[in-house]
């Protein structure tokens, strides 16, 4: 074979990649790597079929950048924002013991149903992520939280590269790069946008507010951020 020849195998060798990725972190914070973690053997079973099903083919994509993998989310199934009991129940994927449901991954579960179904979503776009690995910041306890990847200046400006060159990888996935939407709307945009004006991966950025900050602060809005991403995602307004 001369190479990865779909989607899927682009993906599929990228999370290969991130599987040998080892980072340089400050003290107190850890990265959350599913495709070299205690369970990669499921995360690769489960990725492979879901990759397998919505991406064998070359269709160019256009991508949907979240910050980083949740350590009870994506770190779990390897799969941006499916949680493993959605993942299970929408693709026929079997993900064991591992089911997680998140409110965030329920929010866009939702939205991907409106668009026309996974089907014709994952026909048109690629869900990942700015930083494709997890981090996590540890407490004196051994606790772990979710960390976004510019939150700390001293971590950003260490994992700078390794994100530049993330994105400039994702891109080979045969991606439509005309536009990006971008989830979350304040601090991964504003590295992104920063990043574009440098490199100009993508012609235009559109922002669209994380499902968490909706599903926790916003609650009563839903309907109105629904509208908001599938607006977006249909190119309207354009």
């Amino acid at each position: 074979m001369s190479g990865p020849t779909t989607v899927a195998d682009q993906i599929l060798q990228f999370n290969e990649e991130l599987a040998k990725t080892t980072l340089e972190l400050p003290p107190g914070f850890a990265v959350i790597n599913p495709f070299s973690g205690p369970q990669k053997e499921r995360v690769h079973e489960v990725t492979t079929a879901f990759y397998r099903k919505y991406y064998d083919d070359d269709r160019p994509r256009r991508l949907v950048l979240g910050s980083s993998p949740a350590r009870r989310g994506t770190a779990v199934t390897g799969v941006p924002f499916e949680d493993a009991t959605l993942l299970e129940k929408e693709t026929g994927v079997d993900v064991g013991g591992y089911a997680v449901s998140r409110p965030s991954a329920g929010f866009l579960h939702d939205v991907i149903r409106r668009y026309g179904g996974r089907e014709k979503f994952y026909s048109d776009f690629v869900m990942s992520f700015v930083c494709p690995l997890g981090l996590v910041k540890t407490n004196a306890q051994g606790g772990e939280a979710n960390y976004n990847y510019y939150e700390s200046k001293k971590l950003l400006n260490l994992l700078n590269s390794f994100l530049v060159k993330s994105l400039e990888r994702q891109l080979a996935f045969g991606i439509d790069a005309s536009v990006c939407y971008c989830i979350g709307s304040s601090g991964n945009f504003s590295f992104l946008s920063k990043v574009n004006e440098g490199q100009r991966f993508f012609k235009k950025i559109v922002p669209l507010e994380h499902p968490r900050f909706i599903t926790q602060y916003n609650g009563g809005r839903t309907e109105e951020f629904t509208e908001k991403y599938l607006s977006a995602l249909r190119g309207e307004g354009d």
